[in-house]
């Protein structure tokens, strides 16, 4: 027991006041991404949740924005809490199907199904985002990769993009080593970003603190890509 201007609290009194709207409230599941990450490497998710932090700060104040990957959508929350309407889109519909199911308490969201190293989708918005997801894509179709986000943007658009450093490949888990075909350093991300737009400023993260440090020691490293130039 304790006071509160002299009169005494029962602390049993403030839990279950606190703490019964918390038991109230709908438990969401977890996606597969992050449920493995949660049993095998659950440090991994703090990392993860701080990138989608950084797109959710940067592009705050835009109207609408694309997430080009979204996985299992764990990062889909701290965007939308961001901006009035985000696209989430995906090539393995299961990922999709799940993402509106387990999070459709997200009424800003829209999930599509679509490859985008194919074709455009039929929308335009503000900004587009990708997190983990350049160094996947086959280093042969990147180009059409960028060009088909840049078609779902206007003159001003806005490309952020995050992926993992190349200098930092020697530490990555043999999952990872097999399926980062396009691994990139600050000098190559910027150099394929600025084909397409013409102002690229440069970040590197460690862990969930973003900077402007020496490059190579980078373990992530994000490109803000903003203007698209003209012909693109």
């Amino acid at each position: 027991m304790g006071t509160s201007n002299g009169a005494p609290v029962r602390v049993e009194k403030v839990y279950e006041q606190t703490a019964d709207i918390l038991f109230a409230a709908d438990e969401i599941a977890l996606g597969p991404w992050t449920s493995y990450s949660l049993v095998n490497d659950p440090k991994h998710m703090c990392f993860v949740l701080s990138r989608y932090k950084f797109v959710a700060k940067l592009l705050q104040g835009k109207k609408s924005v694309l997430e080009v990957g979204a996985g299992d959508g764990f990062g889909l929350p701290i965007v939308a809490q961001a901006v009035p309407r985000v696209y989430a889109l995906d090539w393995d519909p299961r990922l999709v199907d799940g993402n509106a199911r387990r999070l459709a308490h997200l009424k800003n969201v829209t999930y599509l199904h679509g490859d985008i190293n194919t074709a455009a989708p039929d929308l335009k918005v503000d900004a587009a985002y990708t997190v983990d997801v350049i160094e996947h894509v086959d280093p042969a179709g990147e180009a059409r990769f960028v060009e088909n986000i840049v078609r779902c943007l206007p003159a001003n658009g806005v490309l952020l993009t995050g992926t993992p450093n190349v200098t930092s490949a020697a530490y990555a888990s043999p999952q990872s080593q097999v399926g980062h075909i396009n691994l990139k350093s600050m000098a190559t991300l910027r150099e394929l970003m600025e084909r397409y737009f013409e102002n690229v400023f440069m970040f590197g993260m460690n862990d969930e603190v973003v900077h402007t440090r020496y490059a190579p020691m980078c373990h992530y490293i994000w490109a803000l890509a903003v203007g698209v130039r003209p012909g693109r």
